[in-house]
């Protein structure tokens, strides 16, 4: 994807490096910056939607919980539903689990049950690609949903934790890449 070179040093100018968050050793990438600038976000939605547009996403999959932020203005543009993958416990209607491990324990990701239909064309967007955990265990649910994966929208990829290699490098798009 080619990107508007003056869309990353704008994005590069904003996004806050937060040492030590939410435990240490981690650098937590903060997005909040850029979600206060309507028109620097409103360039973000449109450059992380542009490689799925023509690919007939009906629904888009936001992930817990900065993906939502991400996601949600994604689907409108690509003119698709909205489906929220959450942490455990946090969905009211019947809900389906996948876990995932850790380095340092489990996890789960939940979606309600009819959420996807089968053989709906999903997207999969969140803030930032690490290890592609998440990313990952939330594919496995939409293809026990019955959906098929488009690919995945990251606003940030850490390249060097190589989650691109676990979710399929030819389906992953990013932003910037660090």
């Amino acid at each position: 994807m080619s990107l508007d070179p003056t869309l990353v040093s704008d994005l590069q100018a904003v996004l806050r490096d937060v040492p030590d968050f939410p435990k240490p050793g981690i650098v937590f990438k903060d997005i909040t910056p850029m979600l206060a600038d309507p028109r620097l976000f409103g360039r973000v939605v449109t450059a992380m939607s542009a490689p799925f547009r023509g690919q007939h996403i009906t629904k888009v999959v936001g992930v817990e919980s900065r993906g939502f932020l991400l996601g949600a203005p994604i689907a409108l543009a690509l003119e698709a539903g909205f489906v929220p993958a959450r942490k455990p416990g946090k969905l009211p209607h019947k809900r389906i689990v996948e876990r995932y491990s850790l380095e340092y324990g489990a996890d789960g990701v939940e979606m309600h049950e009819d959420a996807i239909l089968k053989d709906e064309r999903i997207l999969v967007v969140d803030d930032v690609l690490a290890t592609g955990g998440t990313a990952d265990a939330t594919g496995r649910l939409i293809g026990r949903l019955g959906g098929q994966i488009v690919g995945y929208s990251f606003l940030i990829t850490l390249d060097f934790l190589e989650g691109a290699k676990r979710l399929g490098p030819d389906k992953v798009t990013s932003v910037l890449r660090f």
